[in-house]
């Protein structure tokens, strides 16, 4: 039996192994996937505990990204650009770090936009918002991006890096409603509205939506948060946060298993998982 599993900290409340093992099952391929929970300081031993017990690959979430970049022998385009691993696959030459998170969260919203470059507003400049500049840098260059958030010096190295591509402008937070009604695409890239703080959103004045636009929360616990539900109601296209984690781990699937994912069944198990969770009052 091959092993995959997910490391970080927190990491058993994960959606991914509902996720991974549906879809070894739909495939009959003899594997198993499972959580980690890894500290910080144990990082390293856990990869290389990992590797010499013959996992075959894993993901890396929330804080290792970093640390198992720095950490593998070999880091695909997609890596090097995002600066962070979240897909590593073990080898008899070394470990090599990927990032699907980029073409994962492309994946999501890809399908729902026109030809061209976009104008894109970007609410926070957490670690995610690195991997939808990379995916916008490869799939839509010369689109413009105004990344709204508190610190200024965080935008502006984003500018820095992905100036070559994009052009990246910091707005200030007290100005995202104007931000905001000014893009084609709206991603919301914090962790306002999350669970159980689900009645909270980083919008005041939802008359900054519009019915043209595409509108996206990477949060998915609630599925249905509350910014999502004032785009909706001001006919804005939405697209809720599972869809760039089930498209991530489609990528990480394919990329392990050098075969088609079964996306319907990864699907089907992401959603079914969140509809338990948002039943028993979790999410």
């Amino acid at each position: 039996m091959k092993l995959f599993g997910v490391i970080g900290k927190p990491v058993m409340h994960s959606l991914s192994p509902a996720m991974m093992n549906a879809a070894f099952q739909a495939h009959g391929v003899d594997a198993v996937y499972l959580p980690f929970q890894v500290e910080p300081g144990d990082l390293v031993d856990a990869l290389r505990g990992l590797r010499a017990i013959g996992a075959v690959g894993i993901n890396v979430t929330i804080p290792h990204k970093l640390g198992v970049y720095d950490w593998v022998e070999a880091r695909t385009a997609e890596a090097e650009m995002a600066r962070a691993v979240n897909v590593v696959r073990f080898t008899p030459t070394g470990a090599v770090g990927h990032n699907t998170d980029v073409s994962g969260w492309w994946a999501s919203v890809a399908p729902f936009l026109g030809e061209g470059s976009l104008k894109v507003t970007i609410l926070g400049a957490g670690g995610s918002v690195q991997a939808i500049l990379t995916a916008l840098a490869k799939e839509r260059p010369g689109s413009e991006v105004l990344v709204c958030c508190r610190r200024p010096e965080q935008a502006e190295a984003l500018a820095s890096r992905y100036g070559d591509w994009l052009s990246v402008r910091h707005v200030a937070w007290s100005d995202r409603h104007e931000a905001i009604a000014r893009a084609d695409l709206v991603v919301q890239c914090t962790p306002i509205g999350m669970w159980p703080r689900s009645d909270e959103s980083p919008v005041e004045s939802p008359e900054c939506f519009q019915p043209h636009q595409v509108v996206q929360d990477i949060v998915y616990r609630p599925l249905h948060t509350l910014f999502l539900r004032q785009a909706q109601a001001r006919g804005a296209k939405t697209v809720d946060g599972a869809s760039m984690l089930i498209w991530q781990g489609v990528k990480a699937y394919e990329w392990w298993l050098e075969r088609e994912a079964p996306v319907e069944v990864m699907q089907r198990a992401v959603y079914k998982a969140l509809e338990r969770e948002e039943a028993n009052g979790h999410g």
